[in-house]
């Protein structure tokens, strides 16, 4: 079996993601949905000789005491892609991402503006949120691209694969890979304030330790990147404290609220017309109101209506509002806005015409000048 022919079918039809297991013709995500390929079904010895020929001697010993490894390549001519080997029901089975050589600006990937002066702060602590596959490491590529065409800075990178290669312009861009440049997310951490950082991006923070020392070097004057598995903001926030035991909590909201800047969380949606997808994106900017809700655990429930008001004052938008204008452009159907809506109950009252008088924070959504959406247009 000739991976490289199915690299190369995959990228021709615009799929993101390519499957491949014993007995199953190679599977490909297109848009978010799975399609099969006209390829032969591979076997079990098929799928050991892929591994045998893919993986370099490191990979290999660990694939074997592991059964699953990680890593990144580029296939000449072609494309880069990020990989993951692991055994299912003892025969080998891998996952390939494909990674753009060329990095998409913040405008490209019709992201809202107010990331690109996110990007530019000088410290303190930025998620980009969302779902696996959610476009969280295009966004922070991006962030990153805008940090080295714009500024002097020194930017050190801890990735598990490395993704988006990086070249220096401006800054200092330095990119290591858990397991060939370091050993671990928070060993790269305990050693990165000697290496005269500005910016830090950690790909992702899988335990307290890591978070503990992220924060720290939020709290002292650096501009830290990282990700995770969070659907919207409230859920980023409760995530953070959840990482460490009861007794540390209040401590811990204290400590992000005063090094959070801000949270990202998107969602691709498919597009009306059916083809690529686009992004639908909540921010939330760290204001003295959120910091208050933040410290409050009570007052949790109140930062997603502080997104929304949030709007004009300082650039957020929650999901909902986001989804809207995406709807009101007719970049998706009604259909995928509610099936994705935070409120759907809401959200359809709004399409209906059905609100407050005195709420005027959904005006930039809704194409107020116009008169805003009318359900019977979808």
């Amino acid at each position: 079996m000739n991976v490289k022919n199915i690299l190369e079918v995959m990228i021709q039809k615009g799929g993101s993601d390519l499957h491949l297991k014993a007995g199953l013709p190679p599977v490909v995500r297109i848009d978010g949905r799975l399609s099969h390929l006209d390829f032969d079904r591979p076997t079990p010895k098929d799928m050991e000789e892929i591994a045998n020929q893919i993986l370099t001697p490191t990979q290999k010993e660990r694939f074997h005491k592991t059964r699953e490894v990680d890593f990144a390549f580029g296939v000449a001519g072609l494309a880069r892609f990020r990989a993951n080997f692991y055994v299912q029901r003892g025969s080998v089975a891998m996952v390939y991402r494909h990674v753009p050589v060329e990095i998409k600006s913040i405008d490209d990937l019709d992201l809202p503006l107010v990331i690109k002066e996110l990007a530019l702060r000088q410290r303190g602590l930025i998620f980009v949120t969302g779902t696996v596959g959610s476009g969280k490491s295009t966004t922070l590529a991006a962030m990153v691209q805008e940090i080295n065409e714009n500024t002097n800075k020194n930017v050190i990178t801890i990735e598990d694969p490395i993704e988006f290669l990086h070249h220096d312009k401006k800054s200092i861009i330095n990119q290591r890979e858990i397991g060939s440049d370091t050993s671990s997310f928070h060993e790269a951490l305990r050693h990165i304030l000697r290496q005269d950082p500005d910016v830090i991006l950690v790909g992702e923070i899988r335990d307290a330790l890591t978070m503990e020392i992220a924060l720290m070097a939020a709290d002292t004057g650096h501009l830290v990147f990282s990700t995770l598995h969070t659907i919207d903001a409230t859920q980023t926030i409760n995530r953070v404290i959840s990482f460490f035991p009861p007794h540390q909590h209040q401590e811990i909201r204290y400590l992000l609220s005063s090094t959070l800047q801000a949270v990202i969380a998107q969602r691709l949606i498919p597009k009306k017309e059916g083809q690529g997808r686009v992004p639908a994106v909540e921010v939330m900017i760290v204001t003295s109101t959120i910091r208050e809700y933040i410290i409050d655990p009570e007052k949790a429930p109140l930062i997603q209506q502080a997104i929304r008001e949030g709007v004009s004052s300082h650039g957020m938008q929650s999901f909902d509002q986001s989804l809207m204008k995406l709807l009101t452009d007719g970049l998706i159907s009604m259909e995928e806005a509610m099936k994705n809506s935070s409120n759907p109950h809401e959200f359809s009252l709004r399409l209906k015409g059905i609100q407050a008088t005195s709420d005027k924070t959904w005006n930039a959504f809704e194409g107020a000048e116009t008169g805003g959406p009318v359900a019977n247009d979808f």
